[in-house]
């Protein structure tokens, strides 16, 4: 007789009442028993089903037969029966219902066995490509990052703002005078008053801005516009937007806001305050990443530093900052330092305010340094900075305040990198330590997008996933990686691995409605996460060793499309341990979903890091349920 453990698979887990199948070629099965104890087999019925559930018609499971079942092998008396019924005949996305009734050879059990619920349940479903779409696959926002060497006078921060190392010197004093004065300089973090501060400040000077602009001749709208734009010396026009006290950074500018205030005391010999006065700090770095946005022949990038005045005491006279870069490029040639106001007017040689004449929030002075690269290959640029300050009051009484560096040497967040490599492009420069997330477009390309959702969720290394935090490092023209005959290593060498000739890659059956479809892996041959780069954490012998897959139409009446299991070959589908994933996927989408990486402006080099993100998938967290397709924009 027929057990009463029915089950459907792979992989032969339950949702609810419903067995979830990964492939069309459904397996099915039951245990027999035998009275006595004869082997027996196991005749299986499918049917669809109503809308409440119960059995609707009959499918056709062995086409040219009579009865439109499939029939067991044999097993032993108390053994579990079972049968594939071949692809193409059950629908995935459809609710089906099974039973099974028992065969000694002799006689044939009279009733048949408790109904059992399946349905194949895709990994992802997703319609046909959308014909438009308005996602930007390399708009990048800009981030909060964290210094790793403000220098001693503030104290590091680890990535959760905690304090990592004190503070180790307080304040800076310079030599004496002929008079035994000295200037003495104590930088401190940001603090709630000095980004109160920088509020008032931001909007005192859209006020001034809007103010001139008027007087100027501007209409309101002008004018509105030319104060949404202040301050106008600004180098990074977006920082003056981000709130105070933080550091932001994109691919290509820096703006630094942590550096917090300094403070002057001018002290006399017995070490009372003759005056003081205080500052507020800002810097900001701009590198171009060609020709066209630098206006130069060479490769190019710019520094920057704000100082705003908050206190001068008359006793001062005036006050001058002196603002000191240095370098460890070879190839480059720096220009002075061009000083200018808010209102981006020259100001001079260096940053100076009369004691008598100074305001809080429009007195600001910003000193620029246009630095140009004339190397060639590559070279990682460490910067640091300092200021300098001198008063009215002494000839020679001097103190230098360090603002510390571009960052320590395995992090070097604030260094510039230029280069002369990137194909198609004249040199430029960037902040690599900026890692770009490209966002594939899963309107135009879904079935690609939710096979690469798939593949981030069940790799144990989650390969370019943001929600992991894990990085794909690309696979840049200066890879030191060489093939056996010495050439350099390309995504090509790496496809072949995983999709060539030789890696026993064959198109699984799928309705005619998905056209054309290519070997599609994951991760990605342009990268050194690629099962099939020599040094990847992920690297197989065959693209056997990865998870098979394939996308197919649904049978639910929709017009839309799932993912798969390829049991042919792992007949339980993917373990969800592989390494490496490669799918049947259409033509086009394997060919196009990837083709805007990288950003020209990225300039990125061999191992530079970045993450991909599937906007049309990103809802889901879980591959436990299917995850459906969600249209963006």
């Amino acid at each position: 007789m027929s057990g009463k453990t029915p089950s459907a698979g792979p992989k032969f887990s339950k949702s609810g009442t419903v067995w979830r199948v990964i492939a069309p070629e459904v397996v099915l099965r039951n245990t027999v028993t035998d009275a006595d104890g004869d082997t027996a087999n196991l005749t299986f019925q499918v049917y669809t089903t109503n809308a409440d559930g119960t059995p609707k018609s009959q499918v056709d499971l062995d086409g040219s037969g009579s009865y439109g079942v499939l029939v067991s092998p044999y097993v032993a008396s108390g053994g579990t029966a079972k049968v594939t019924v071949p692809y193409g005949i059950l629908k995935p996305g459809v609710l089906y219902k099974f039973r099974t009734s028992a065969f000694d050879g002799s006689l044939y059990e009279t009733t048949w066995s408790a109904w059992a619920d399946f349905r194949i349940e895709p990994y992802v479903t997703f319609p046909a490509p959308q014909a438009s779409s308005t996602i930007d696959t390399t708009a990048q926002e800009n981030r909060e990052f964290t210094r790793t060497n403000p220098g001693p006078a503030l104290p590091t921060l680890d990535a959760n703002g905690a304090v990592k190392r004190e503070a180790t010197q307080e304040r800076t004093c310079g030599k004496p005078d002929a008079e035994g004065r000295k200037i003495c300089i104590a930088l401190s973090p940001p603090t709630a008053a000095s980004e109160a501060r920088a509020q008032k400040r931001e909007e005192a000077l859209r006020d001034a801005a809007r103010t001139r602009a008027r007087k100027a001749g501007e209409s309101s709208a002008e004018a509105a516009a030319t104060a949404a734009d202040a301050p106008l010396a600004d180098l990074v026009p977006w920082c003056s937007d981000e709130p105070a006290g933080k550091d932001y950074m994109n691919r290509t500018d820096a703006c630094v806001k942590s550096i917090g205030s300094g403070t002057l005391i001018f002290i006399d010999t017995n070490d009372a305050t003759i005056g003081s006065a205080k500052f507020d700090f800002e810097q900001r770095i701009k590198t171009y990443p060609n020709k066209s946005s630098g206006g130069s022949d060479f490769a190019e990038f710019d520094q920057q530093i704000r100082i705003m005045p908050v206190l001068i005491s008359p006793e001062l006279k005036g006050v001058t900052l002196r603002w000191n870069t240095q370098s460890t490029c070879a190839a480059c040639v720096t220009s002075v330092i061009r000083w200018a106001d808010d209102f981006d007017n020259a100001a001079g040689n260096n940053a100076y305010w009369n004691a008598n004449d100074w305001n809080a929030y429009t007195d600001g002075r910003w000193g620029t340094r246009a630095t140009t690269w004339n190397g060639t290959g590559k070279e990682r640029i460490d910067l640091s900075w300092s200021i300098t300050a001198t008063v009215d009051a002494s000839t020679t009484a001097t103190a230098t305040a360090d603002f510390g560096s571009s960052g320590i040497a395995q992090v070097q967040e604030l260094a510039p990198r230029c280069d002369d490599i990137v194909g198609g492009s004249a040199p430029g420069c960037v902040l690599p330590f900026f890692k770009p997330i490209y966002t594939l477009d899963t309107n135009k390309y879904p079935a690609a997008g939710g096979y690469y959702w798939y593949m981030q969720q069940v790799m144990p290394d989650h390969a370019g996933s943001k929600r992991w935090d894990s990085l794909m490092h690309y696979l840049g023209p200066d890879t030191p990686v060489k093939t056996s005959t010495g050439s350099t290593w390309t995504s090509d060498n790496s496809r072949n691995v995983i999709c060539g000739s030789g890696s026993a890659w064959s198109v699984h059956p799928s309705d005619t409605s998905v056209g054309s479809v290519d070997c599609d892996e994951y991760a990605m041959a342009s990268t050194h996460e690629s099962g099939g780069y020599p040094k990847s954490v992920n690297l197989v012998a065959s693209g056997t060793k990865c998870a098979q897959l394939f996308t197919d139409k649904l049978g639910d009446g929709s017009s839309n499309f799932g993912l798969l299991a390829d049991t042919r070959t792992a007949t339980n589908g993917p373990s969800g341990t592989e390494r490496c994933g490669r799918a049947a996927v259409s033509s086009a989408q394997n060919q196009r979903a990837f083709s805007g990486f990288p950003a020209p402006a990225w300039r990125m080099l061999d191992g530079d890091g970045f993450f991909l993100t599937l906007p049309g998938f990103e809802h889901c967290t879980s591959t436990a349920t299917t995850c459906a397709w969600s249209k963006i924009g």
